[in-house]
């Protein structure tokens, strides 16, 4: 979702940096939607870099993808320079010792907050877009204010939003969210567009006839 949505609005972006790639899933999806695109992703855990490699080479993507491994909270994990049409990221949602954290080491670190929170991709993003260039993220929904606290902490603007149904007729429990710099708009220019609900699936349990465009428009079968 997280690189559909930020491929959807950003479709020239000629550079793509993804934060705490994991094994390479974002990056992927958003090198296949942005076939000319450079591709910099950067993981924490090893074994995620391992696979994120070894994915790229079996796509042919290893040419355009620079899989690093750092926690990219780190100034050497990122040239001072190096900016991004577009910068993906996907957090973890949980502070740590908040829930059951579970065994493996991969998924701990996808759900809780092991190396920094929304706060940091917000700051490493800002740093490193690109003049006109979007942040795209997701999280839960129930947490937005944490979303808003970050982006505002680092002048980010949030510029649209779209809340995330898994079962039609439930509460969202997710938003995809769109930033840019404030210093980048005008200043009139405060609120962000609230897109209708992303339906996953109907109430009958069927895939949702727009998520299945989604699914196709990322390359999966509907």
């Amino acid at each position: 979702m997280t690189a559909w949505y930020g491929t959807t609005w950003v479709p020239t972006a000629a550079t793509v940096l993804d934060l705490g790639s994991g094994i390479g899933s974002v990056a992927t999806i958003a090198a296949w939607r942005l076939p000319g695109a450079r591709v910099v992703t950067i993981e924490a855990q090893p074994e995620s870099v391992r696979l994120a490699r070894k994915s790229a080479a079996y796509n042919g993507l290893t040419d355009r993808c620079d899989v690093r491994e750092g926690d990219f909270r780190d100034a050497g994990s990122l040239g001072g320079d190096e900016r991004f049409g577009l910068v993906l990221g996907s957090p973890p949602y949980f502070p740590a010792g908040t829930g059951i954290e579970g065994d493996h080491a991969q998924r701990v670190a996808c759900r809780f907050e092991l190396r920094g929170d929304i706060r940091d991709y917000a700051r490493v993003a800002a740093r490193h877009l690109a003049a006109g260039g979007l942040f795209a993220c997701i999280f839960p929904e129930e947490q937005r204010g944490r979303v808003e606290d970050a982006a505002a902490e680092v002048g980010l603007l949030i510029v649209r939003r779209r809340p995330i149904v898994f079962r039609e007729g439930q509460p969202p429990l997710v938003t995809l969210f769109a930033m840019t710099r404030a210093s980048d708009l005008p200043a009139d220019m405060l609120a962000p567009w609230v897109e209708p609900a992303l339906v996953i699936r109907t109430a009958a349990g069927a895939v949702h006839p727009e998520y299945a465009a989604v699914k196709l428009a990322v390359g999966f079968p509907p």
